[in-house]
């Protein structure tokens, strides 16, 4: 089982692993991981891996058997061996971009409060899907309502809950087609707000900006009707 560095701090952007084990299809796998695996609609980290007087590239990462993290270089790519001790360096640019929109997807999950059915993040734009049987009144005050919640600049921080607690409190769970992540004992909550003021709170096993003025301006884009009752609402920075 892989260690994933970036649940306790998503702004680090480089460290050490072991190699623990090449995959037959040449992935590498480390005792600990910087690289945010492929879930939850979030991509992959890509970045570098470097050691002796090497360095490849990882162009992406996913998750793999009993736990481990998989990274994913270029086939050509050299491999370190077994035991090896590398230096991990994620792509900060596109790791920041996803971190500021999965929190503001977050935040479009509280303004538009219907069950959400999909979603997928990308560096430059995001979508969640609703069931939601009618369309957005006015997109543009929802954009507002959005934006207005952002420059509040409210803290983002993250707990963790068990299994049992999350059964007994299943409204916790926005989302429709994708569970929580399970079987390690406990579930990380990620909160928008505070105590006295809570935005919102949910399961979540993605990275995200610790204060929503990270996130800047957004704009609904567009809303697409995806079957009888769904309804893709797509979400672009503005700056």
């Amino acid at each position: 089982m892989t260690t994933p560095l970036y649940l306790n701090d998503a702004y680090q952007t480089n460290a050490e692993g072991i190699v623990t084990e090449i995959t037959e299809q040449g992935g590498i796998i480390l005792d600990q991981s910087l690289f945010y695996a492929t879930s939850g609609g979030q991509p992959g980290d890509c970045g570098t891996l470097i050691w002796d007087d090497l360095e490849i590239e990882i162009k992406t990462t996913i998750k793999g058997e009993g736990g481990s993290i998989v990274l994913i270089p270029n086939e050509e790519a050299t491999r370190p061996m077994i035991g090896q001790v590398v230096t991990q360096k994620i792509n900060w640019d596109i790791r920041y971009a996803h971190m500021r929109m999965h929190t503001a997807l977050h935040l479009l999950s509280v303004v538009i409060p219907l069950p959400v059915t999909g979603g997928a993040i990308t560096a430059v734009k995001g979508r969640l899907d609703f069931d939601m049987p009618e369309a957005i009144d006015d997109k543009d005050a929802t954009t507002e309502m959005l934006n207005t919640i952002i420059a509040r600049n409210f803290d983002i921080t993250e707990s963790w809950i068990s299994d049992a607690e999350l059964d007994a409190n299943p409204g916790l769970v926005k989302t429709l087609s994708v569970q929580p992540p399970r079987g390690a004992g406990r579930i990380r909550l990620v909160r928008i707000g505070d105590a006295n003021e809570q935005v919102d709170l949910q399961p979540c096993g993605g990275t995200h900006v610790a204060k929503t003025d990270e996130i800047g301006r957004v704009a609904i884009s567009k809303v697409e009707k995806k079957g009888k009752q769904n309804r893709r609402v797509h979400l672009v920075f503005q700056n």
